[in-house]
């Protein structure tokens, strides 16, 4: 009976071990992102299109030619790891307006907001239309951080640094602070 219960205290060890070693990897809903990580992942986006688009196998190709293709390619890119991004959700109604969310992880507290750049005037008033988002989710109770992910495939916004300056200048609304990032790719 005695080898038993050391058999028994020997596996609770073990487990305890494992749970040690494993549990801040796994991904619960109680682990946390952080705006940065997303960051970083958004980052490596063109090099996850390079590599589908470029392999040996008749695979699955990107072919990005529509805002909701991006969404699509991001979605699949993050959602492995970051277990409570929801897509396409609301916000509450803000001077007669509703906005889409592209998405948004309550833990990380971030909207991910994704613009295709379709043509050169739009290349010149994707400004207008990120201050007009900012102005929406600044008033949303999740939002501590927008990220912006623009793809430009043809290079039709003018000025990417002085863009990036408008976008990620540091915002404080009610006392919160609000941070904007600018990701443009490729």
């Amino acid at each position: 009976m005695s080898n038993w219960s050391e058999d028994q205290a020997s596996l609770c060890e073990s487990i305890a071990d494992l749970n040690k070693k494993y549990a801040k990897s796994s991904c619960d809903e109680t682990s946390a992102v952080s705006p940065e990580s997303i960051i970083s992942a958004l980052n490596e986006f063109q090099e996850c299109v390079r590599y589908l688009n470029t392999r040996r196998s008749t695979g699955a190709v990107l072919n990005l030619q529509s805002e909701a293709d991006v969404q699509d390619a991001v979605y699949l890119m993050l959602r492995p790891w970051i277990s409570d991004l929801i897509s396409e959700n609301p916000t509450g109604k803000v001077a007669n307006r509703y906005s889409i969310k592209d998405f948004i992880s309550a833990s990380a507290r971030t909207v991910i907001e994704i613009k295709f750049v379709r043509d050169s005037s739009h290349g010149k008033s994707i400004s207008k239309e990120m201050h007009d988002d900012i102005e929406v989710y600044r008033h949303h109770y999740r939002c501590r951080t927008i990220v912006f992910f623009v793809y430009d495939p043809d290079s039709l916004i003018p000025d990417h640094q002085n863009l990036k300056n408008q976008i990620e200048e540091e915002r404080v609304y009610a006392g919160k602070p609000l941070q904007c990032i600018l990701i443009i790719k490729p």
